[in-house]
């Protein structure tokens, strides 16, 4: 890939390792989310991905809808060296992930070895309506951050830091509200899906629903926990990431 683009992607050094993770963020969240995961997967590169419209991406628009989104990602993981890579995807970053990888097998290009997702139904899964962002006030929405967890409340009481994130917030909300599942066939990928206890927005059995969508391996964890679990007991996390890349370390 050309250093710019890998730069725009990749915020982070990229260190040695058998197997790249390419690690997708929920609804406004940044490749600082799993900063701490680097050098912590013996033989793994993690490759926390920036989307646009935040840090280090500031300055670029924000995606607001789901296929420019993963077009714009399959562009750019496929063209890195052909080294083998898995992908991971919380939340919202779940649904992209899945997505990105049935864009990849339309394309015909090398498919990852794995694909890992947490805190997010299985895409075939009926749940209950999300608010619509169009119709929501930057109040409300801070009110559904809050709800949710995993944004400091420094941020969410500070004016100046708002204007910053409520930007790729509403974007990627919007991301999630025009998204329609089409059934389609299973994934040619194993799948490993991390569901939480407590998790209010995805159910332990809508999470574990996910086996539906491959044909191969499938592995169902369960974290004690609400919807951030996954990026609070990062001990628990990488264990589970160990083992379904294993083969490949």
């Amino acid at each position: 890939m050309t250093t710019a683009v890998a730069s725009r992607w990749l915020p982070f050094p990229v260190t040695a390792g058998n197997v790249r993770l390419y690690c997708l963020p929920h609804a406004g969240g940044s490749a600082s989310a799993f900063r701490s995961w680097i050098g912590r997967l013996p033989g793994v590169t993690v490759c926390p991905l920036q989307p646009p419209g935040r840090e280090t991406r500031q300055r670029d628009i924000p995606h607001t809808a789901m296929a420019a989104l993963v077009a714009d990602l399959a562009d750019f993981v496929l063209s890195s060296d052909g080294a083998p890579y898995a992908v991971y995807g919380h939340s919202l970053g779940a649904l992209v992930g899945f997505e990105l990888v049935r864009e990849i097998t339309r394309r015909g290009a090398p498919l990852p070895v794995h694909l890992v997702v947490s805190g997010c139904p299985a895409p075939q899964w009926l749940t209950p309506d999300d608010p619509i962002v169009a119709d929501m006030g930057d109040a409300e929405i801070v009110s559904l951050l809050r709800k949710l967890g995993g944004t400091p409340e420094v941020f969410l009481n500070d004016p100046r830091v708002l204007r910053l994130i409520l930007p790729p917030i509403r974007a990627d909300l919007t991301v999630k509200n025009t998204y329609g599942y089409v059934a389609g066939p299973p994934l040619d990928v194993p799948v490993t899906a991390l569901a939480s206890t407590a998790d209010v927005r995805a159910s332990t059995e809508s999470v574990l629903a996910w086996r539906e969508q491959t044909v191969r391996p499938f592995r169902g964890q369960v974290l004690e926990g609400g919807h951030f679990a996954v990026l609070e007991q990062e001990d628990v996390t990488l264990a589970h990431l160990a083992a379904a890349l294993r083969p490949w370390t």
